[in-house]
């Protein structure tokens, strides 16, 4: 085993961490935004293999990141269960919403997703194709609660009290949609793995919303039915787990899940997570991407401390959230040459 994030995968401890950014494929590069301009819009560049493949790409010819992952999106999934999903310029996705028993009985079974999730495995296989040989390719997906949210709403909310109102006025229904989810995504996973992903991740963006039996019911459990079988259709397949915001129910989740990652977010300092979280296993985190926008001695100095805090155990370095398009992409550079360059001995 060779690729380094394999290696901090399998819970090696490395002299220097191997680096990705969550969103690294975006609007803060200007050939980014060349391709997407090409395809039209953002659903048309997700379905669009060769370009989606293409920027992909694109920040590991600028960066030499240790890993890829695929460009497409947590909301290709409800579309291909058979929710209308558009964006809206400036403001963000909408989606067609599930309020009732009938709309979860008239969602399309999980067999046919395939039908609309194609062009996303061909994607997958191209890259498998193109990237260079030490770059590791991560496949992922939504976490189910994370993606209830959106389907309940229809939109993104700063609270997800939809999501949270129709768990509490009809468990029955919420935990219906959260069951299609787990088996959907266990599916969409499964076919990227067959296509050439080599780790797939499991983004929770919204799981700091879930509180005490909630988030073990929610968040925890979904995420350990998704890793576990995914770990017995394909042996020594790496999971990453990212329930952002948990706090304190970031402690144990390696065990609980059995994800060979758990990666943190930076509302949590790294030497918190160092003590209680990568004792358990490999973390992944944790600057703020606020310091991509930026730079200067803040930058360096913060990585630094990241890279320092984490270099007793297996690590794999990357931002606490996704870079924002109104990131430098020089203050990416910097981010990594720091990373490169820090001894920590």
């Amino acid at each position: 085993m060779t690729k380094t994030i394999l290696r901090a995968l399998a819970g090696e401890t490395l002299p220097t961490p191997p680096i990705w950014m969550m969103r690294q494929a975006g609007r803060y590069l200007p050939e980014y935004r060349a391709t997407r301009a090409q395809a039209g819009d953002f659903l048309s560049l997700c379905y669009n293999p060769e370009l989606a493949a293409e920027v992909t790409l694109q920040p590991i010819r600028r960066y030499g990141f240790d890993a890829a992952i695929l460009f497409a999106d947590i909301l290709l999934l409800p579309q291909a269960l058979g929710l209308d999903l558009w964006f809206v310029t400036g403001e963000g996705p909408r989606l067609s919403t599930i309020q009732t028993d009938a709309d979860l009985a008239a969602l399309k079974p999980v067999a046919a997703i395939h039908d609309t999730l194609g062009p996303v495995y061909e994607t997958v296989k191209i890259l498998s194709r193109e990237l260079p040989s030490e770059t590791t390719l991560i496949g992922f997906a939504g976490a189910p609660w994370t993606v209830a949210t959106y389907m309940i709403a229809g939109r993104g909310t700063k609270d997800q009290g939809p999501a949270h109102a129709l768990k509490a006025e009809n468990r029955k229904l919420f935990e219906g949609i959260l069951d299609v989810l787990t088996q959907g995504t266990i599916e969409y996973l499964t076919k990227q793995v067959e296509a050439g992903a080599e780790v797939v991740k499991i983004f929770d963006s919204w799981a700091g919303s879930l509180e005490g039996d909630d988030f073990r019911k929610y968040a925890l459990e979904p995420a350990r039915i998704i890793t576990q079988e995914m770990k017995a259709r394909f042996p020594g397949l790496p999971v990453i787990a990212f329930p952002r915001q948990a706090g304190e129910n970031y402690i144990g989740f390696h065990a609980a899940t059995g994800a060979d990652c758990v990666a943190v977010d930076d509302s949590v300092t790294p030497e918190w997570a160092a003590e209680h979280v990568q004792v358990s296993g490999c973390v992944q985190g944790n600057l703020a991407s606020s310091h991509m926008v930026t730079g200067g001695d803040a930058l360096v100095r913060e990585t630094q401390r990241v890279v320092k805090a984490f270099s007793k155990g297996p690590h794999i370095f990357n931002l606490g959230h996704g870079i924002t398009p109104d990131a430098d992409p020089e203050n990416v550079q910097l981010m990594i040459d720091t990373v490169r360059s820090t001894v920590t001995a």
